[in-house]
């Protein structure tokens, strides 16, 4: 009977201690199954966002009108344009007023509020060949400055760049290397700006069509993506350390009553 009770201790020690978390992603996409994505939202410039504009052409005098000065042509300058900002790369950049406008070389106030980059391009140009300005301008538009944070749970929790229009979630969590093996994988939080207001959406990770169907799947500048700790984790950092919860706890408790059934059964 007393061999039986032990046994029976040891067994119970080994599930509680031992329990291995459900670390999977879309659990629910079998083989050959398709699942059609939410509609793409593409990045729209607004109020405060920080943008370049470049202007080239076959007349590289006649296109630097049109293109702010990079920082070292700036030094010892008193004026500077009360919309415009040093990006990293030394190239000067817009910053979109409250009104959701800039104000561009010679061709003077500019809305883009509410504008993508091919927009803010294709208005550029248009500007430029309707007032026969230049003949042929190539004008690129990039970001500058827009950022997403990703915190809690993460290999390398920090802000990051947006390098493109469509920036999905699964992007920034790998920017971001992936959720540790305490992150809850089925309960990740992104925390958006809409309007004057942040509105928290919810995603299960571990549902391929959750996932792909969610109205953050896209992302936008500001988004916070959190994710959140495991019950286990979070018990693990309390103040006395929670004993009971801690690996080092149940490996001591298992040892120990290894050690007890050898010497039992001898």
């Amino acid at each position: 009977m007393r061999k039986q009770l032990v046994l029976m201790a040891l067994t119970a020690v080994l599930i509680c201690g031992c329990e291995t978390p459900n670390v999977a992603y879309f659990g629910d996409l079998t083989n050959g199954k398709s699942v059609t994505t939410s509609t793409s939202k593409e990045i729209r410039f607004r109020t405060g966002d920080k943008l370049s504009i470049v202007v080239s052409s076959r007349d590289p005098q006649l296109s630097a009108l049109f293109n702010l000065p990079n920082v070292s042509q700036r030094i010892g300058m008193a004026t500077a344009s009360s919309n415009s900002a040093a990006s990293s790369n030394g190239v000067m950049c817009y910053t979109i007023d409250s009104k959701g406008e800039i104000d561009f070389p010679v061709l003077g106030k500019l809305h883009i509020d509410g504008m993508n980059r091919e927009e803010v391009c294709t208005m550029v140009k248009r500007e430029l060949t309707s007032r026969d300005l230049v003949k042929d301008p190539i004008v690129t538009v990039e970001y500058a400055g827009l950022f997403f944070n990703v915190i809690g749970e993460v290999g390398r929790p920090g802000r990051y760049n947006f390098d493109r229009d469509r920036f999905t979630l699964l992007d920034a969590l790998s920017m971001a290397g992936d959720l540790t093996i305490q992150g809850k994988r089925d309960n990740v939080a992104v925390m958006r700006m809409e309007g004057d207001h942040r509105t928290t959406y919810r995603v299960n990770l571990q549902s391929g069509e959750e996932v792909y169907n969610s109205p953050v799947y896209y992302l936008q500048q500001d988004d916070i993506i959190y994710v959140e700790p495991t019950e286990k984790r979070a018990n693990e950092s309390t103040q006395n350390n929670n004993l009971l919860q801690t690996p080092t706890f149940w490996m001591s408790v298992t040892t120990f009553l290894m050690s007890l059934g050898v010497l039992i059964f001898k």
